[in-house]
């Protein structure tokens, strides 16, 4: 994954082949996308095989070295003593790549050092996956344009081959029912797996999914309505029911601003009116001390603190190129984006540790947008950021786990895209990466990303109704590029350019299906037909008719 600049082993850097001249060094990128982009690069070049064989260039020493973080990278030296970028193991696995690689290589140990394999005869395969990765006349020019894509584009056909590699001949085949189900239960909480054994089932190995339920959409909620649900004392009553209406339309924008505040978690929706006010007083009373610590550092000290000196260089930054076109920021000194950016600075004072990474002023614009007061604002965004701290914490764990969950789900539910997916070295889904670390922010016009947000943060119908929104679009999409035999740099640029054309309530309609459609999921084997039951007891109401 791209880290925004924080993490040192997602940076690919190429280092200049010796003796080449013809290719000048590539421009740091300053685009509005520049987040994207953190990939440091200078020219490079393949440096052509003398002995005819490509296999041949790659015979190498492998080091195997342990970073303080505590995982393992594996560094490829080739002959030419120039290096290959290196392969870092955040989970581990490094001894069952090297096993791996045995069946395709000899490794020896070298003489000298103890930590150096030497690796002869290798397999062309591989050899040709690194090869290829070179061997694109249009590279330079593509990552100047978007090093994101281009750099994720090459290494995915290595990293595919890698994971191949890893996973063994097992995970060719399709897996087992009983499998497939915990799978579904890992990505999507809350699916229970009810499995019964009786005699005198055919031996069927398929997920039947059924047929897709139609659902509607409501009207959002108005101002009468959410009135409904207040008691005298201004508790919420009949929550679960008020958190499927605004599952089911949203919310007029005139709610928002008070229903967001309960959604984000707060306010606590037993609190009476007069506790949400005292709540409010003593929230207010805190932001200021924290913000009244980064406005009181003088000069003399921000010079001696690097971090904060980051932090405020790159909000400034962000904050200038934010929703521009946004009535709310647009122009020149607007009130607005000084709100932004004295809230993004409060938050590194709160959480010191993540500091501000790029993106994060994406998420905070709609929420400030909606409150239009900056103590409000800042509680809700702490509370949003709580939720998506993972995706911007140096390991960046959280997008992982959502890219790996993304794919697991997209392959049980329809093995023929993902299976062309995967033949387009396209399985691991890396141009969903923007749509999981900013929650579609950039793909959806500002009004339906609102819509999109206060629907997700019912929580209903299920944990990671998010992963459910991308299968959403990705089906949309799956026929025109099936049909047209996208190949990998067309299925990127296919998904880029989905930005601001998109329905949000016609994603969130087939979003809901597709959870409905997977609450009726059955396995199907040599044993009774297990039934995935329902997410829980107050997910996705019966499609009305």
């Amino acid at each position: 994954m791209l880290c925004a600049g924080k993490d040192s082993s997602s940076v690919v850097e190429w280092t200049q082949c010796p003796g080449d001249r013809s290719q000048q060094l590539l421009e740091t990128q300053h685009s509005y996308e520049t987040e994207w982009d953190m990939v440091n690069a200078v020219s490079f070049r393949k440096k052509p095989c003398t002995n005819g064989e490509a296999a041949g260039c790659y015979n190498s020493l492998v080091f195997v070295s342990s970073l303080t973080e505590g995982w393992t990278f594996l560094i490829c030296k080739l002959k030419d003593s120039s290096s290959l970028p290196a392969l870092h193991f955040h989970q581990g696995g490094s001894r069952e790549f090297l096993d791996n690689l045995r069946r395709f290589a000899l490794l020896t140990e070298s003489l000298d050092d103890e930590t150096c394999l030497l690796l002869s005869t290798p397999n062309k395969t591989l050899s040709q996956s690194f090869e290829n990765l070179l061997d694109d006349n249009n590279f330079g020019i593509k990552f100047r344009k978007d090093p994101y894509v281009t750099t994720l584009g090459g290494f995915s056909k290595v990293t595919n081959y890698l994971f191949d590699a890893l996973r063994g001949a097992e995970e060719q085949h399709q897996r087992p029912p009983e499998e497939v189900a915990d799978l579904l239960g890992e990505v999507i909480p809350g699916l229970e797996i009810n499995q019964q054994e009786e005699p005198g089932f055919e031996v069927i190995t398929r997920i039947d999914l059924g047929t897709r339920p139609q659902v509607t959409r409501r009207e959002p909620l108005s101002v009468e309505d959410w009135a409904k649900y207040q008691d005298p004392e201004g508790r919420m009553i009949n929550i679960s029911q008020l958190k499927q209406a605004i599952f089911k339309g949203g919310l007029y924008h005139a709610v928002r601003k008070e229903a967001w505040k309960f959604l984000l978690g707060y306010f606590p929706w037993d609190s009476t009116l007069e506790e949400r006010k005292a709540l409010q007083r003593t929230k207010t009373d805190e932001y200021f001390r924290m913000k009244l610590q980064w406005k009181s550092v003088s000069e003399e000290q921000e010079r001696r603190n690097s971090r904060l000196r980051d932090y405020r260089s790159l909000i400034e930054k962000d904050v200038n190129r934010t929703d521009r076109t946004n009535r709310f920021y647009e122009g020149i000194d607007n009130p607005g984006l000084v709100l932004l950016h004295d809230i993004l600075m409060t938050y590194c004072m709160f959480d010191f540790d993540l500091g501000y990474v790029q993106g994060m002023s994406d998420l905070l614009s709609p929420i400030l947008y909606v409150m239009e007061n900056e103590v409000d604002a800042f509680w809700c965004f702490v509370s949003f950021m709580d939720q998506m701290h993972q995706n911007f914490e140096e390991q960046m764990q959280g997008m992982k786990n959502q890219l790996i969950q993304l794919s697991l789900l997209l392959r049980l539910l329809d093995l023929v895209f993902w299976n062309y997916l995967e033949s387009q070295d396209s399985g691991y889904l890396y141009f969903c990466f923007r749509w999981l670390l900013i929650r579609f922010k950039r793909e959806l016009s500002f009004q339906d990303v609102l819509r999109l947000w206060e629907v997700m943060w019912t929580g209903l119908p299920c944990q990671n109704f998010h992963l459910l929104v991308c299968c959403a679009i990705l089906d949309s999409e799956k026929q025109k590029i099936m049909e047209e035999n996208f190949g990998f740099n067309e299925i990127l640029k296919h998904i880029n350019e989905l930005s601001m054309k998109l329905d949000i309530e016609e994603i969130l309609q087939k979003a809901e299906g597709i959870c409905l459609q997977i609450k009726g999921c059955k396995v199907r084997s040599a044993a009774q037909v297990g039934v995935l039951r329902s997410f829980n007891s107050s997910t996705v109401s019966v499609p009305e008719t």
